[in-house]
């Protein structure tokens, strides 16, 4: 880098601090609000980011690489697109407001470049090396190796690393030779509470040592590092090694005079370093203790680019929250902002005309130099870097079935049968699960597609010819990444692999396996992947006090509400093999979606906007119905019910049901069917999908659309207004409980709403009341007639 860039560099460092500051400091004191509420929006956190952020964008990367941005630091990198042309003054402006840009970095809120969503602590951090692993399993493909690799890059503030799941992400890393991965982390030692504990990093570096990354330390400045030189540098370089984090950062906050008391107090006795110190002014002072590594962006340009191999890489970058502003350093700052005085006189201080503010280049001395420079960083050099990828016909899917089967069976069934064909889909399906494939039904897919590593490892249970269910080689062209138990890292994964075709230009079908409790052991990385619209398969399975073997813990309750409530995840939880092959059909066309969001007037919902599936599967076998191949079923399947048995003119009760209770609602109907008249079995597949349709259809209404009708109205309507509706589901009552709202029927939910135990499945199913017997007595007292027998 020459000295003139060099200069840019200091200059575009100053411009992205001020206009960061200011656009946190016009939200809050200048913008009007009538909320009286604290806007917000960390302007500490920022400046303590802003040279290590302006050294990495404009000096280190390049368009292949990939960034999830501290959250706190969010403002920089929108005053970074800001500067570069690339965001307008209006979302500038409107800052943490509607329309504006939003507080953290977010791929599906914001319209600038943003690579990773951040906000939920840890997670943007781990997610990086996820996606340098599923960057490698592209490259290694016949159809990715044209895939130019980049560095998958996480801009961390030491806080986050006390979140266990980046510890989940480092012990994955390793067990999957993790490469191209830099996490740089913003060692200002102070958190929303207080100051980081002292030695905290000497125990993480060995954390980071132990795991295989290299550790690069940057705790001092190009003028720490000149003056270290100076008859008497040695000496202060000592002290400032020994100042612990809290008594720096307060003499940080006093300024340049304490600065000089507080040296010469502990060092002035010695004649070389009272000279250095008395050289400088107490500003002079101010700035040379200020600077420290990660504060100076020549440095932090210097060290990135001293990089020259893929190996994993942690940069400890030393740095003062709130560095170059007033509130630099005092313990209160992470949620403070400067006062409109204090805003006042740093205008002055950073040379910015009044009326100026918002000016691209106010108070720049050479304008057209810092234009050609910004135009030629490399990492802006392609624009906007979303891309996308051709769709994959989906496979027509007619699995053979026994006569009785499970989901999880079918499932299992349906995807070695797409192992054995040749689709373009199946070549880009990548499965994986968190150490349960085997006991999933995932085993055949492996047995015939294949682990995935980077370098071949035979299986020594082959070599050896011991007899074994599963035939697992790892090789280059595998198509399973098997994970450790942690399921955090399953969805960061998923998350990852589901955003392939936006971030790498390939599309890849991910599909993940997971025990259905412990999808919300993984419930935020689930939420975080939904929320950056990655598109992936999760199957739960097995689910429910169906599972009853094993006990409590083991048996999900909320994971249907779950499916209900998670924004970007359509869920289904089918009974039938039949319905699950419908189902995957659609599925694997809808992961590819990327349409507006109008709705769907059938139903009024959004499916053309594609997003991820989730299926809530079971290992209880049920008697088929055999294949049904009409037009109503496999709507129906798709649209979240079908009558299973159509209710007559004068129907007195129905019975809907959702997953493994199917046959004790069929059965319960069957005894009901000769005191009750016309009985309908009302097959649920998504309640999700129902309510969603019926949510969306009311809104549409109020709107003034009188003819918007929701296929779960379509479905209820004919009812006669004194029908009862008794519902039943292996999991939470409150899923199907709203049912009878839609159009104004007596309902009884039938449900699981504690702790399962050990037991038989009929065991169980009397304890909780979602056996035919049950069913069968609240049919009983909910409508007159004579008794069930």
């Amino acid at each position: 880098m020459t000295d003139t860039d060099s200069a840019h560099l200091k200059t575009v460092e100053q411009r992205l601090l001020w206009l960061s500051h200011w656009m946190i400091h016009h939200a809050n004191h200048v913008r009007p609000n009538p909320d009286g509420i604290k806007v917000g929006g960390h302007q500490a956190s920022s400046a303590s980011m802003v040279s290590i952020m302006t050294a990495l964008y404009f000096s280190a990367l390049r368009p292949e690489d990939r960034v999830a941005v501290k959250p706190h630091a969010g403002p920089v990198f929108h005053a970074m697109q800001y500067l570069m042309g690339h965001l307008d003054r209006d979302r500038m402006e409107a800052f943490r407001g509607f329309g504006g840009v939003q507080s953290y970095p977010s791929r599906t809120k914001d319209v600038d470049d943003v690579d990773f969503s951040t906000g939920s602590v840890g997670l943007g951090v781990a997610i990086t090396s996820f996606a340098s692993l599923v960057q490698d399993y592209i490259a290694a493909k016949d159809w990715g190796a044209d895939l130019p690799l980049g560095r998958m890059v996480a801009l961390v503030g030491d806080a986050e690393l006390d979140e266990g799941n980046i510890y989940e992400a480092l012990q994955e890393g390793w067990k999957n030779d993790l490469r191209n991965c830099w996490w740089i982390i913003d060692y200002n030692r102070q958190s929303l509470d207080g100051i980081v504990r002292e030695g905290l990093f000497e125990r993480v570096e060995k954390i980071f040592d132990a795991f295989g990354w290299d550790v690069v330390r940057v705790k001092y400045g190009a003028l720490q590092r000149a003056a270290f030189g100076e008859p008497g540098g040695e000496a202060l370089c000592a002290w400032i090694d020994a100042c612990p984090n809290a008594e720096y950062s307060a003499l940080t906050f006093q300024g340049g005079a304490v600065w000089r008391k507080r040296l010469m107090d502990d060092l002035g006795d010695q004649g070389d370093v009272t000279a250095l110190i008395d050289r400088r002014s107490d500003a002079e002072l101010a700035a040379l203790m200020e600077n420290l590594g990660g504060n100076c962006v020549q440095t932090m340009a210097d060290v990135f680019a001293d990089i020259d191999h893929d190996r994993p890489t942690c940069f400890l970058a030393y740095t003062i929250k709130g560095w170059g502003t007033p509130i630099a350093g005092h313990k209160d700052n992470h949620g403070g902002l400067m006062t409109k005085a204090q805003m006042a006189e740093w205008q002055r201080h950073m040379d910015i005309p009044e009326g100026q503010e918002w000016e691209r280049f106010a108070g720049v001395a050479d304008a057209d130099g810092l234009r050609d420079f910004l135009g030629r960083v490399p990492f802006f050099a392609r624009g906007v870097r979303r891309y996308s990828d051709d769709k994959l016909p989906s496979p027509a899917l007619s699995v053979a079935s026994d006569r009785e089967i499970s989901t999880q069976m079918a499932f299992g069934k349906i995807l070695d049968d797409l192992a054995r064909g040749d689709s373009a889909l199946a070549a880009r399906i990548v499965t994986t699960s968190p150490d349960v494939t085997g006991t999933t039904s995932l085993g055949p897919w492996v047995n015939r597609r294949k682990l995935f590593a980077r370098t071949s490892r035979p299986d020594a249970f082959i070599e050896h010819r011991i007899p074994s269910t599963a035939k697992w080689e790892f090789t280059p062209k595998g198509q399973h990444v098997e994970l450790g138990i942690a399921e955090m890292n399953l969805f960061l994964l998923l998350g990852a692999a589901g955003l392939s075709h936006s971030l790498f230009g390939k599309r890849l079908i991910p599909i993940g396996t997971v025990y259905d409790p412990f999808v919300h052991r993984g419930l935020d990385a689930l939420n975080y992947a939904s929320y950056q619209d990655a598109r992936f398969i999760i199957a739960g399975t097995p689910s429910g006090v169906t599972l009853a073997p094993e006990g409590g813990a083991h048996q999900s309750v909320g994971t249907p509400l779950t499916g209900m409530a998670q924004d970007g995840l359509a869920s289904f939880e089918p009974a039938f093999a039949d319905e699950l092959e419908v189902i995957m059909e659609w599925a694997f066309d809808y992961l590819q979606r990327d349409g507006e969001g109008d709705p769907d007037e059938r139903t009024w919902l959004r499916d053309e906007t594609g997003g991820a599936v989730y299926l809530r599967l079971t290992t209880k076998p049920l008697e088929q119905p055999g294949k049904r191949h009409d037009d109503a079923f496999r709507q129906g399947a798709i649209d979240g019910a079908y009558w299973l048995r159509p209710p007559g003119p004068n129907c007195e009760v129905v019975i809907a049901y959702q997953g493994a209770v199917a046959d004790e609602a069929i059965a319960a109907a069957g005894m009901i069917g000769g005191a009750r008249r016309d009985v309908g079995v009302l097959a649920v597949t998504s309640a999700d999908r129902l309510n969603a349709g019926w949510t969306a259809a009311q809104r549409e209404r109020a709107r003034g659309n009188s003819g918007a009708t929701a296929h779960v109205e379509r479905l209820l309507g004919a009812l006669p207004r004194d029908c009862a509706l008794v519902t039943v589901i292996d999991g939470h009552p409150a899923t199907l409980g709203w049912l009878g709202a839609v159009a104004g029927h007596r309902t009884i939910p039938h449900g699981v709403e504690h702790f399962g135990q050990t037991g038989m499945i009929g065991d169980l199913y009397r304890h909780f009341r979602i056996d035919r017997q049950a069913l069968v007595a609240s049919v009983q007292g909910l409508t007159s007639g004579a008794p069930v027998r």
